[in-house]
Order: C-alpha cells, then structure tokens, then sequence
C-alpha cells in the first residue's frame, strides 16, 4: 500500500511548483535549481527530493500549466459568454507561453528526446481552443469559418512578436484586433 505524502512535503512541493512557474515566467534565461529554491522558501535538498532533475521540474511545471490551460476552457465558459471567455483564455495562453521562455532549453530538448509530446499538447490545446469556439458557434457569436489551428497561428504570431513584458499593451491591442475579426456581426 502506498502512503500519502506528508501534508508539509505536499506543501512544498506546491510551494517549489508556483516559484518555478513564477520565475520561469519571469526569467531571460533557465534560473538555476538553487534560484527556485530560495524562491520557494525551501532548501535545494527538499527541491532535489521532489524533482531529482531539472527536467522532471521542468515536465511538472509544463504539464501543470498545460493541464490548467485546456481546462479553464471549460471554466471560462461558465461564467463568461463564448467571446468573452475565448478572449480571457488568450491572455491565459500569453501566460504559458511566457512561462516557457524561462525553461526553453530544457523543454526542446525534451521535446526532441521524446520526454514531451509537442503533439500531444498540441491536440489538447486546439480541443481547448475549440470547444469554445464550438460554443461561440451554437451561440452565432463567433464565426464558424474558423478553425481552432487558425486562431492557435494567430496567437503563435501575436506571441512572437509581443511576448515581452514591454511590449504587452501591443499583445492586448493584437488580441483585440484578433477577436474583432472572429466574432459575428449578430
């Protein structure tokens, strides 16, 4: 029988998970283990006792940001109508990908050793993309010729151009401009 981790050790794992993320988002370049660390109030021992590796960090906090990404389609939806939650869930995609830059070279490589499936991430994040889009439809007030791959291009080009923290009022004023285009006249 497996036991359940102790309370503190589940806390600090979280805790070790929300300060990656934080500084993985915030980093120019992959902060260091120890960086993570002190940014979770623990010592290095208790980090390299819940992730052996950077990669296992890594894969944690990108799967987390993933599973929490194409679920808060779903949660959006509840509260917001479909423009408004598709819009909502841009600035939510902005924040993965910024999180990214922080752990870059360790996800490609992860990604080109097979550790990460890209595609798999792929497809989760377009089912995502589509169910609100699929709720935009049934509602008439989202265009129904477009695609979950055309909207995830966008936001990919949108992304890569004004990704920065400067340049962030410019990736608001693009996503504005991108969901004029996709919503109905209705």
């Amino acid at each position: 029988m497996t036991r359940r981790p102790r309370a503190d050790a589940t806390r600090n794992r979280e805790h070790l998970l929300v300060a990656a993320t934080r500084l993985f988002a915030s980093a120019e370049t992959e902060p260091s283990m120890r960086a993570i660390a002190n940014e979770a109030g623990v010592g290095i021992a208790t980090l390299y006792r819940h992730f052996p590796t950077r990669e296992s960090l890594v894969d944690a906090v990108y799967r987390g940001q993933v599973s929490r990404l194409t679920a808060s389609a779903g949660e959006l939806l509840t509260h917001l109508d479909p423009p408004a939650a598709l819009r909502r869930w841009m600035d939510l995609f902005g924040d993965w990908i910024a999180t990214k830059n922080g752990m870059l070279d360790t996800l490609l490589a992860m990604i080109e050793s097979g550790e990460i499936a890209h595609a798999h991430t792929r497809t989760e994040l377009l089912a995502a993309i589509d169910h609100i889009l699929e709720a935009g439809r049934t509602s008439g007030e989202l265009r129904a010729d477009v695609s979950a791959e055309d909207i995830a291009a966008a936001l990919i080009g949108i992304f890569t151009v004004a990704g920065s923290p400067e340049r962030a009022a410019m990736a608001a004023r693009l996503l504005n401009l991108l969901m004029d285009g996709l919503q109905t006249d209705h």
